[in-house]
């Protein structure tokens, strides 16, 4: 059963264009329009995955966009010329593509050790540089880093962005809305007790294939099941479904500039 196919949403951050994604793309995009999601944003985390991300959007255009970014832990499933120092110089020849809505998913992650914490944040800030000179919101992805996180974004005042699958606890979900940065909800929410941002601040994402909501936990994600999560907050936040997709879909547009 879907919860909806009245609604607007967007799937604000999916790996759909990924070379390993576990469906037919054309089939889920046809599932995610029949499911009342009218667009979706494919997140690069590699030099070449941003790459596939601009060749897919560019198939659906008004469909879907592209989001381009190292990710920190890209040096362990990318070629050595997509890993860390000089990264920026391939993803700005990649930037102007009309598709490009955004730098990301780009942060630090000191989950998986080892790790190298240096590299990880000139690595960031390489690409903090590079969504400020395009004047770009940013996609992060920040684990068990946020200590780390808040001082390099001191030297970014002006960054825009969202902090993806947030996981954390209260006060950096605070720190986060201070700095008036979105913050991206998905399945996690319906199966974890994580604090949850405002609607106001919120978007909804579905990291797909990962972090399926229930009743499809244990399967690949995607973007058609943006209206369980929408449906578990409606639930938990006691406010009409009609007022979740309109809301996140209005803040999303709105960072990503799309109005």
């Amino acid at each position: 059963m879907c919860y909806n196919t009245q609604m607007d949403y967007i799937d604000s951050h999916c790996h759909i264009h990924s070379t390993d994604w576990p469906f037919d793309a054309k089939q889920s995009m046809k599932l995610a329009k029949d499911s009342g999601v009218s667009r979706v944003f494919c997140i690069g985390t590699s030099i070449n995955d941003s790459r596939h991300a601009i060749e897919f959007a560019e198939k659906y255009p008004g469909a879907a966009y592209a989001v381009i970014g190292v990710h920190p832990h890209a040096e362990g499933f990318s070629d050595a010329s997509s890993t860390f120092l000089g990264s920026s110089k391939q993803l700005a020849k990649l930037v102007r593509n009309p598709t490009v809505i955004a730098i990301g998913e780009i942060g630090l992650d000191y989950h998986y050790k080892p790790f190298d914490r240096d590299s990880q944040i000139k690595l960031m800030e390489e690409q903090l540089a590079l969504a400020a000179a395009h004047s770009l919101p940013v996609v992060f992805h920040v684990r068990e880093a946020f200590d780390d996180i808040w001082p390099v974004l001191d030297n970014f005042p002006n960054i825009q962005g969202v902090m993806h699958s947030f996981s954390d606890d209260e006060a950096n979900l605070h720190k986060s809305l201070d700095r008036s940065f979105y913050v991206g909800v998905n399945g996690l929410a319906t199966f974890t007790n994580i604090p949850l941002p405002p609607l106001d601040r919120m978007l909804l994402e579905t990291d797909a294939p990962f972090l399926a909501p229930p009743p499809f936990r244990g399967k690949p994600n995607q973007p058609a099941y943006i209206p369980y999560i929408a449906q578990y907050l409606s639930q938990k936040l006691n406010l009409p479904l009609a007022e979740i997709a309109t809301k996140t879909t209005s803040n999303t547009e709105t960072l990503f500039h799309l109005v």
